[in-house]
């Protein structure tokens, strides 16, 4: 399980390594995985639904809709433990009408052996001859780490009480071994509700294409991708539906990999319900642009909502499940509430 960690990092991580300069398809992948238990509990169709302090990923315009200073965390692991999926992020109001918020995500594999110099000839000399290669040396291999980082800095502002705007400011770091590439990429989002209980949005994502350069020469460009989604918000049941669907559009000619595509242009949906009961518990269903069933579930707590949601993968004897786990913790007092005109 260990030596798979090597492939697994080279696949999920470093997609792109041995490319030259221009378009990477999946460069930025890592960044579209989705953060926060609710999200990813409706397949991520959350652009237009979210008025949390996931916002700050899922469209910055949504920051605005916050009225109390936000923490949240999740973690999740991936294809047997091997992958680690972490996010964190803070937003608090600025005034009447802004927001400011920071998140950070990271996914790694950790602990992955390197062997290079570990090898043992058949005459037992500590020296790699690959004609000669008799076995490893358990006491020479060494272990590195394989991560992406993203750092996001959100500002969102109410123009009214229908329609918000945002934008972010993305650091991007991506390690592997002794190599690493640094970038810095734009979002911007649009809020609009054009009528009671319908909710529409978009973020346009890496806006002016993110360019990420290698320590090795070894450059990157990770290409817009635009997100646009619409949530409807039905009382019933003594409780409150919330179908949502959202529609990613991407640039970088996935063809096949995708829902739909017209040349380089590809579409891929994200759709799902939620019922919550009471502002006690929430149950969730989507289905996600993997085309994988997710499932979530939500408890809110005073100041503390927690949140899971579950996938299943086709193969998933041999991928495993994801299971995913956020908190969020809300300052909700007066000394604390968004200031009013």
């Amino acid at each position: 399980m260990r030596y798979g960690k090597v492939l697994v990092a080279l696949l999920v991580l470093a997609p792109a390594a041995v490319a030259g300069t221009g378009v990477a398809k999946y460069a930025g992948e890592f960044i579209s995985l989705g953060v926060g238990g609710r999200a990813l509990g409706l397949g991520g169709a959350y652009v237009a639904l979210g008025n949390d302090v996931t916002s700050g990923y899922w469209n910055p315009a949504g920051l605005a809709r916050i009225a109390y200073p936000q923490v949240t965390l999740m973690h999740d692991e991936r294809f047997g433990s091997l992958v680690n999926y972490d996010y964190g992020a803070v937003a608090f109001p600025l005034g009447p009408q802004s927001s400011l918020g920071i998140s950070l995500v990271r996914l790694g594999v950790d602990d992955i052996p390197d062997t290079r110099n570990a090898g043992v000839d058949i005459n037992g000399n500590l020296t790699y001859d690959p004609a000669q290669f008799s076995r490893v040396d358990p006491n020479r291999v060494t272990y590195f780490n394989a991560a992406d980082w993203a750092l996001y800095m959100t500002y969102a502002r109410a123009y009214s009480e229908n329609f918000s705007y945002g934008a972010n400011v993305k650091l991007i770091r991506r390690e592997l071994g002794d190599h690493s590439a640094t970038g810095i990429g734009f979002d911007v989002g649009v809020w609009y509700t054009p009528f009671e209980n319908l909710l529409l949005g978009a973020n346009l994502q890496d806006v002016t294409t993110t360019f990420l350069a290698w320590d090795t020469g070894t450059n990157e460009l990770v290409s817009p991708t635009m997100k646009v989604g619409s949530a409807y918000l039905i009382d019933a049941l003594g409780g409150r539906f919330a179908p949502a669907v959202d529609f990613d559009i991407r640039f970088e000619n996935r063809r096949s990999a995708s829902l739909a595509h017209v040349g380089p242009v590809s579409v891929d949906l994200h759709t799902g319900v939620e019922f919550q009961f009471k502002d006690l518990i929430a149950l969730r269903v989507g289905y996600s642009d993997i085309k994988q069933l997710t499932l979530g579930a939500g408890v809110h707590l005073p100041k503390l909502n927690i949140d899971y949601s579950f996938m299943k993968f086709d193969q998933s004897d041999q991928l495993g499940n994801t299971h995913r786990i956020s908190m969020t913790f809300t300052l909700e007092t007066e000394q604390f509430r968004r200031e009013t005109d």
